[in-house]
This record gives C-alpha cells, structure tokens and sequence, in this order.
C-alpha cells in the first residue's frame, strides 16, 4: 500500500448545504467528485429549496454513489449543517458552500497536513471570484509557505480582520464536532464558532495554495435592497465583537488592544449599514451601539491598530450620526451611479 493509499483509508464527509443554488450546484459538485483524494462522503443538505435543487441534488446523486442526499425544512444553513454533522460517518470532516468549488487537490493536500504533520486543523488559502471566474481583490493574503499559527496568533489575526474564520477552507477530525454545533439563528455562526474550537487545539496549519474559491455573487434584480433594507448579520457581529472582547481579557490579555479595535471596527461596519430610518431612540440596538461609541472616544483616539480613516468615521459618527450616515449614503449612491456609467 503507497502513502497516498494508506492516507486514503481515512475517509472524509464534506457538508455541503443547499437552498435555491439550481445555477451553481452542479459546478460545486463536479469540483469535489473530481478530487484526487477519493475516499469521500458528500452530503448535500437540501434546507428547502423551492426552485427545483431538491430534484437536482437527487439527479446529481444518482451519478456518484459518494453523494447523498437529505431534504429538510428550511432553517438556514447552521441548521443544515448541524444536520450534516448528525449523519457523517467520515474520519474528517469539511464544508462547502454550494456557490463555491474547488480545485482537484484540495483534500489530499488538507488531508496530507493533518496526517503527516499531525496538526489538529489544516486550513487552505481562498481566493474571491466574480460569477464569471474572474479573480477579484484577496480578502485574506495567503502565505508564502506551509505554516503554523498557534491559535493566539490566530486570534490575533482574526481580530485584525486578516486571517479566515470560513469552515469551508478547513479540514477538522470529527471528534472536534462531538461538543460543537453551529448557533443557530445567526449570520455570523462560523466566527463564535471557530474561537471556541480554537480554545480547544494548539493551532491551524495555513497551506499556501489558494484552492478553494468563494463566488462573490451580485444581487439579482428581483431582490435588490431597498433603503431599509437590513441584514442580521451586523447585528451578530457586533454581538460577537463583546463575545470576543471578554474571552480575549478572560484567557489572552495580550490581545486586548486588538479586541478593543475589532469591538469599534464592528460597530463602525454596522453605524455604516443601519437604515436611517431605524436610527431612533426606539431602536434599543442602535442607541447602544451610540452609548459604547461616546464611552470609548478615548480608545478610538489612541487604539494603535485603527487607520486614520477608521477613526475619522468613528468620531464623525459618534458626534453625529444620522448627518454622517445622510453624507456617506450620498457618495455611496453617487460612486455607484459612476461605476455604472
């Protein structure tokens, strides 16, 4: 039996959930069953669709006996995934999102780091495509080599907005899970997630490679925001950033300063996508965030790790909020309409 076969006694479940992806499931898909490392189980979690997946994913499992197939009611994709973790029977387990793919050799590289060089997590590097495959700007810099960060370090590169807190770029022994499930009900699930799992392992082995690939979508037309429109999702993450801030000062110090910068920029990003119209005194969350902001004037003036420019918007929006959102909306809606010709 050579290396590669030996390796390949260990089987891998790869979680892929699914709702409405009838344009780019079968690209996802094809990108796994064509691995090199082949001793795959690929679960597709049908969370609901109403388009026609559901029929997809059977069709598409009738071509590989590898693939399997579970409907559910629609609950989001925590829930899917949690669903995939209950029926996994692999010694490894991955996720997928079904807009994105990736390249041939992807297990057998993330497999290959947990086996030969014994770390507990292997994590590849990621790019970020258009819808047409074309590369657009890194969100998170690869490394030049195989390397790995100890989980403070990780943090750190969290809390910097540096490093990649996606499920989907790693690869976990199962019994990782056997305490963990994704939190339900939130848009920000893999990051809480991950750091508790990191409190748990010594480090993740980052693998230079940028083979998995995160389709950057563009909203369609039927369901283009409006103004108030609004997603969950800053509301969770400014609830993670406090989540963070006392697991940060209760078991790494250290970063203190760094979480002090991760709890602003949060609020920043969410100051930045509030509707105007819920910035009210009615609106329990936002007259919160505008009370953190006022008491920590003095740690956005001397927080090391903020730019110029995070300051500035973070003081102008500590003074006067709703001027500012009106001004930032405007160049927004101006810098649209010039791209747009």
């Amino acid at each position: 039996m050579d290396g590669k076969e030996q390796m390949e006694t260990k089987k891998i479940s790869v979680i892929v959930p699914v709702y409405n992806s009838i344009n780019c499931l079968e690209r996802c898909v094809r990108s796994l069953c064509a691995q090199t490392y082949e001793n795959l189980e690929i679960l597709l979690i049908d969370d609901g669709s109403t388009d026609g997946t559901g029929e997809l994913c059977e069709r598409i499992a009738s071509e590989d006996a590898r693939i399997f197939v579970r409907h559910k009611e629609n609950g989001g994709a925590s829930s899917a995934r949690n669903v995939g973790l209950s029926i996994a029977s692999g010694d490894y387990i991955g996720f997928v999102d079904s807009d994105d793919y990736i390249d041939s050799y992807v297990y057998e590289e993330l497999a290959r780091a947990l086996e030969v060089g014994k770390y507990r997590v292997a994590q590849i590097s990621r790019d970020e495509v258009d819808e047409d495959g074309g590369r657009l700007p890194d969100v998170c810099t690869p490394p030049e080599k195989e390397r790995f960060c100890d989980s403070e370090a990780f943090i750190k590169e969290l809390l910097m907005h540096r490093e990649d807190s996606s499920f989907c770029t790693k690869l976990f022994p199962r019994e990782i899970f056997s305490g963990h499930r994704f939190p339900e009900g939130e848009l920000n699930e893999d990051f809480r997630l991950l750091l508790d799992i990191l409190q748990e392992i010594p480090g993740i082995c980052i693998l230079p490679q940028q083979g998995y690939h995160v389709v950057c979508r563009q909203e369609s037309t039927t369901r283009k925001r409006t103004k108030d429109s609004f997603s969950r999702v800053f509301l969770d993450i400014v609830e993670n950033a406090d989540m963070v801030q006392k697991l940060v000062d209760r078991k790494y110090p250290a970063l203190h300063e760094y979480a002090v910068r991760f709890n602003l920029y949060q609020r920043l990003e969410y100051m930045l996508h509030v509707p105007v119209s819920q910035m009210k005194g009615d609106n329990a969350f936002y007259k919160n965030v505008k009370k953190y902001l006022r008491r920590h004037v003095g740690d956005t003036v001397k927080n090391p790790y903020l730019t110029r420019k995070n300051k500035a918007y973070l003081m102008l929006l500590t003074a006067a909020p709703r001027t500012v959102r009106g001004v930032h909306a405007g160049k927004m809606k101006l810098r649209e309409k010039t791209r747009h010709g």
